[in-house]
């Protein structure tokens, strides 16, 4: 079943059903798509109130304002099934190259908020740091994306085994 793209979606940059992150527990985005019957039981419940309705009144998570303590609230109060525990992490975070720390300015907010330890700062010549963030230990929670005061950090959706395979 294709998804047809809105020309106010369109010109608005949003060109694909994946442009939003959901809440912990739902599956590949065709999947939660199909399950997900946008009745919004899932967004109050939530005690970080990070989560909000996309477009389609589906679940989407916001990370600007706090950061996911993956207490299962809302799979908890999702009744179709388009939310299940047990669905691992989807989210991973990125750090773009407007991080103050890139520009030589001593600032390593995102690891103080790293609970996980996924963020690190590896020195390099000039006594400059640059952000590293391990894969394995970061768990997509959002911590570090409120309290940086660049807005360097984004929250995206892991590839999937069936993205990573070679051509």
């Amino acid at each position: 079943m294709s998804h047809l793209v809105s020309r106010r979606a369109f010109f608005k940059g949003r060109v694909s059903e994946g442009d939003y992150l959901r809440p912990p527990g739902a599956a590949a985005e065709s999947d939660f798509r199909a399950a997900c019957n946008s009745c919004g039981d899932c967004i109050p419940v939530c005690p970080e109130n990070i989560l909000t309705a996309d477009p389609d009144g589906r679940p989407a998570i916001r990370f600007a304002t706090g950061a996911c303590t993956f207490c299962n609230a809302c799979i908890d109060a999702c009744e179709t099934g388009a939310l299940r525990p047990g669905q691992g992490s989807a989210h991973l975070a990125e750090v773009a190259a407007s991080c103050l720390a890139e520009s030589a300015v001593s600032c390593r907010t995102c690891e103080d908020q790293c609970d996980e330890g996924a963020i690190r700062f590896r020195l390099a010549l000039g006594g400059r740091a640059s952000p590293l963030i391990d894969a394995s230990l970061c768990n997509g929670c959002g911590a570090c994306v409120a309290p940086c005061p660049a807005a360097a950090i984004r929250i995206t959706r892991r590839p999937t085994q069936q993205e990573l395979k070679p051509c």
